[in-house]
């Protein structure tokens, strides 16, 4: 009996190397929380500001779309550099998430001016949930297809921190999603307010 393709995925991705496969649920786990607060937007409402100078809940998404997509090309350009330049195999099964201060990132009282290339501009909530879809595939792809490389040797800089070991930059997307699902949530208690 041959698999399905779900099954044949499956399988395939328990062969991953455990840090990919914990990148891969993480950023899963972080969709779903984005997607449970998108939901949570009455959809008249996805394309409304909360306020003057504010993002609507679709904003928050494309801005979103943007980096992941921007951040799918430059990893996957860095990596092929690295492959070049002979990146070997992955010799840790350490988990990167501990290493990483994701609740400083989560944090929004401390906040952030994106740049002018990463601002939305005005897709309307449903397109730019399937920009998102598709810019978080290119992440995961870029992630897979990598898999077992030691991805955690290899750094480029991030506009925030520096240069930062490319495992990260999967993890910085992850927690991106959860730290804007936090705004939608704010955006839905003004709405709320407002009434």
């Amino acid at each position: 009996m041959t698999p399905s393709p779900d099954g044949i995925a499956a399988l395939r991705d328990r062969s991953l190397h455990p840090r990919t496969r914990e990148l891969l649920d993480y950023l899963d786990r972080q969709r779903d929380v984005l997607r449970v607060a998108f939901d949570g937007v009455p959809p008249p409402l996805r394309d409304r500001v909360p306020a003057p100078g504010r993002w609507s809940t679709a904003g928050v998404i494309e801005h979103l779309a943007i980096v992941e997509e921007g951040v799918a090309k430059r990893l996957a350009a860095r990596i092929a550099e690295a492959r070049a330049e002979s990146l070997g195999p992955e010799t840790t099964t350490d988990p990167v998430l501990p290493t990483l201060d994701i609740a400083h990132l989560l944090d929004r009282t401390t906040r952030f001016t994106a740049r002018e290339a990463l601002l939305p501009t005005g897709l309307r909530a449903d397109a730019a949930w399937a920009a998102l879809e598709h810019a978080g595939d290119a992440v995961r792809e870029t992630l897979k297809a990598n898999d077992g490389l030691a991805l955690g040797a290899v750094s480029m800089p991030h506009p925030r921190f520096g240069p930062t070991p490319l495992y990260y930059f999967f993890a910085f997307v992850g927690a991106h999603e959860a730290r804007h699902a936090a705004q939608i949530r704010e955006i839905v208690d003004r709405f709320a307010a407002a009434r």
